[in-house]
């Protein structure tokens, strides 16, 4: 019975809910008549919106009406919002406030970076390493929506349907990329994606990979979405797979800006101020900037990437006078003197491929890879700049940049122009000969003149010959190279605090071009190597069989490069590193020696890497306390390092015979301790010489290279060790073997005042962007000692964390 009474009950409770709640908000809050103010509880609450939804991979559009109710005596039809009355409650307006926040919000735009998008190199086909010119900005009289339908179109730079395609499939989105009906052959993004930027893009040959898949593209790209848009895609931010990029922390070029470092600008001339103690700049009608004499001198000590960078950023402050001395030559009268030493063996001994405008780098493959952080902002920094004056553009995209040298001689005259412009001076055949200092302060350097062959120059670009100077300056920056060991032998004799670091030394060693394609890409891939010379790709096409019909790719692959290390290299006491370095696919080897009675050898390559050899250094490690350097150290002191290299160099010298002539011994024969007889053909155009190259090191960096080939590189690359493995002798200048001491804060050398060592050849940088980086960070700290400022372009590194600009080996 009580069972039955309590079902009654229930279903009573049911029937007055039915007839009496949908009544409760008009009965109990009566909506005045005329208004539309009233009281509902937000959940009832729905407003006219059109969101962008992800419905089973299906980006649709979805409108949500709004739900209205009608007044008792239906003299008005109103839409009841959450709001309370704002006669009898002042929070009315906040929460207007708040939605308006809200859209405000839902329509910011976002930039999320998108890692790991991968595409087949067959479906690229040829374009596979043939990106084609980037689309025109849109033009600025185009109204606002104008403007947002163009920016709805992508160019195929870098980007193309497959890449867009693999994009769409990783966001979930079903929408096909189509190409516009005019002839720019752009291709339509969805609506909800407002813009697509390639930020890198890199060919995944790994080996599990190529055995698994195939060898994969890979691309980083950014889109712009709307917050809603992103919440609708479930982007979520995941280091490494999806990350939301502020807008502040990356910026898109449309168009090309005049090459400089700083932000502000006015018709391409750097703007200047008058700054305590400073007189302003005149510009003259050729747009050449004449800076007055009352402007701080800083002298800077060698034309390569730390002292041209470091140059660049004090004349684009405005705010003192930059005096470049180089002992070489400028890069267009070099190239004749390496002709020279090339065909007729006669060396310059200041201008050859160690001296001379831009540095060792010059003439070497032009690697931009650096282990400072690829999206630095100085990183990104230098390799901007390096495209406003004439580099190709893809090496802000391509996961392992090199520019080349034929690229890189275009690059340096243009830097020098510019630095000129900016009132800046740059003189060639000027050898720095001695350090002047009052006390502790540096005042000036001595500088001695030879012959200038730089075509076009001016009187005031010149010296006379055989003369010398002392050049008197605010602060001195020492950015000489690390094959300028004159210039440490004369710091140590006068004081300066130096000490020694370590380096690595070792053999470059050639393969054919085609080997290496066969050990990184296999039989299948290894035929698709693609060079853009006839010569070179016929040869690499005939090493490998016929592919079978299911085998047969369309795809182009770049010509493969390795790299190589290990910490486990055995010497037969204790374990070395021993490692791979500059690595020179499609290149050549050239002699980097600077004495007639020396042999150092290097690597080198042009853009397209198309030579039939493949080279790279195979080195060991040496520590400044290394036991092998005890005899040095007790002669030289901290100069024991330089001393070791150039004795391995004339041991070099010697083997070969004279005459630049380079030792070599094949790869097979090195690990076996045998003589060579014979040699494969060899790109080293100075001639070789087969020999025993096993006898050139102490044991025990012969040890530690033959256990690294032995039992790590070749198990990391089988077939690496073969018949065909060329070792040329020696490669002794990976890096310098001391550095001048600098406090980490001033970057001022220790115990001097107005002297700041800068770039590879002081021990703080290895390769050209870490050079160009420490260089860029030194004229900061150069202007912050002068003016009590940090220039513009460099404001964002704190002085803290200068330290950290280069790295040792």
């Amino acid at each position: 019975m009580k069972k039955i009474l309590g079902q009654f009950i229930f279903l009573l409770m049911l029937l007055l809910c039915w007839i009496y709640v949908p009544l409760l908000p008009t009965l109990a809050f009566p909506i005045p008549i005329g208004s539309t103010q009233g009281r509902l509880d937000s959940r009832y609450e729905l407003y006219p919106m059109t969101t962008c939804s992800v419905t089973r991979g299906k980006m649709v559009k979805s409108s949500l009406a709004a739900t209205t109710f009608n007044t008792s005596d239906n003299r008005s039809s109103s839409k009841i919002n959450s709001n309370k009355n704002n006669k009898n409650n002042g929070n009315g307006k906040k929460k207007k406030t708040n939605k308006k926040q809200m859209n405000k919000n839902s329509e910011k735009v976002e930039t999320w970076r998108i890692f790991g998008i991968e595409v087949d190199p067959d479906l690229l086909g040829k374009d596979s390493l043939l990106p084609s010119s980037s689309s025109p900005p849109p033009p600025q009289d185009l109204e606002d929506e104008k403007v947002q339908e163009h920016n709805r179109f992508i160019h195929q730079r870098y980007l193309s349907k497959p890449v867009l395609d693999s994009l769409m499939t990783r966001l979930k989105i079903n929408h096909s990329i189509t190409s516009s009906s005019s002839s720019d052959g752009r291709l339509s993004l969805p609506e909800s994606i407002m813009a697509v930027r390639v930020v890198r893009r890199s060919l995944d040959a790994r080996k599990k990979k190529i055995l698994k898949e195939g060898p994969k593209y890979t691309y980083v790209l950014d889109i712009d979405v709307t917050h809603q848009v992103a919440q609708n895609l479930r982007l979520k931010h995941q280091p490494g797979r999806n990350e939301n990029v502020s807008l502040d922390n990356h910026e898109v070029d449309h168009g090309k800006s005049s090459p400089s470092l700083s932000s502000e600008k006015d018709n391409g001339v750097s703007l200047s101020s008058t700054v305590a103690g400073v007189v302003a700049c005149d510009v003259d009608d050729d747009h050449v900037i004449r800076l007055e004499k009352k402007n701080p001198t800083v002298i800077i000590v060698g034309a390569g990437p730390a002292g041209l960078f470091c140059a660049l950023t004090l004349a684009q402050s405005q705010k003192c006078r930059p005096i470049v001395i180089e002992r070489g030559q400028p890069v267009e009268s070099r190239g004749k003197d390496i002709g020279t030493l090339m065909h007729r063996k006669i060396i310059s001994k200041e201008s050859n491929f160690a001296f001379g405008e831009g540095g060792a780098g010059t003439w070497s493959d032009g690697k931009l890879t650096t282990r400072i952080g690829r999206n630095s902002d100085n990183v990104r920094k230098v390799l901007k700049t390096f495209v406003d004056f004439g580099a190709p553009e893809k090496i802000l995209v391509d996961g392992s940049p090199h520019l080349g040298t034929d690229n890189l001689v275009r690059l340096l005259r243009n830097m020098r122009t510019e630095l000129r412009r900016l009132g800046g001076e740059v003189y060639f055949g000027a050898k720095m000969t001695k350090v002047n200092t009052d006390g502790e302060k540096v005042c000036g350097v001595d500088v001695e003149y030879s012959e200038s062959l730089e075509r076009g120059a001016t009187q005031s670009a010149a010296k006379k010959v055989g003369t010398t100077e002392t050049l008197y300056g605010d602060a001195v920056v020492l950015a000489t190279g690390h094959s300028a060991r004159d210039v440490y032998e004369e710091l140590y004799k006068s004081g300066f605090q130096l000490e020694p670091k370590g380096f690595a030394v070792g053999f470059r060693v050639e393969h054919p071009q085609k080997v290496i394609n066969k050990i990184q890409y296999g039989d299948t891939w290894g035929r698709n190597a693609f060079t853009g010379k006839k010569v070179t790709d016929d040869v690499n096409e005939a090493f490998f069989a016929p592919p079978d019909e299911g085998n047969v790719h369309q795809g182009l692959l770049p010509v493969s490069s390795y790299r190589l290390a290990t910490d486990k290299a055995f010497d037969g006491n204790i374990c070395r590193g021993a490692y791979s370095f500059c690595m020179c696919p499609g290149g050549q080897i050239v002699p980097a020696s600077t004495q007639p009675d020396e042999v150092c050898v290097n690597g080198m390559s042009f853009s397209r890497r198309d030579s039939l050899w493949a080279n790279a250094a195979l080195v060991v490690t040496v520590n400044p306390d290394d036991p092998i350097l005890e005899e040095y150290r007790k002669k030289y002191g901290v100069l024991a390092g330089i001393e070791f290299q150039r004795e391995m160099e004339r041991r070099a010298a010697v083997m070969g015979g004279g005459n630049f002539t380079v030792p070599v011994q094949r790869l097979t024969d090195f690990v076996n301790e045998l003589p060579s007889t014979s040699a494969p053909p060899s790109s080293y155009r100075l001639g070789v010489k087969p020999t025993a190259c096993h006898e050139i090191y102490p044991k025990p960096l012969t040890n530690a290279l033959k256990d690294a080939v032995l039992n790590q590189f070749e198990k990391q690359m089988p077939g690496f060790l073969c018949e065909d493995a060329l070792l040329h002798g020696v490669e002794t200048r990976t890096s310098s073997p001391l550095r001048v001491s600098r406090d980490p804060e001033t970057l001022q050398a220790i115990g001097k005042i107005g002297l700041y060592p800068s770039g590879e050849g002081a021990g703080f940088a290895g390769g050209i962007v870490s050079a160009a980086v420490d260089g860029l960070i030194v004229g900061d700290a150069v202007l912050n000692d002068l003016f009590g400022c940090d220039s513009d372009v460099n404001s964002k590194t704190p002085s803290s964390k200068r330290e950290n600009v280069g790295f040792s080996y």
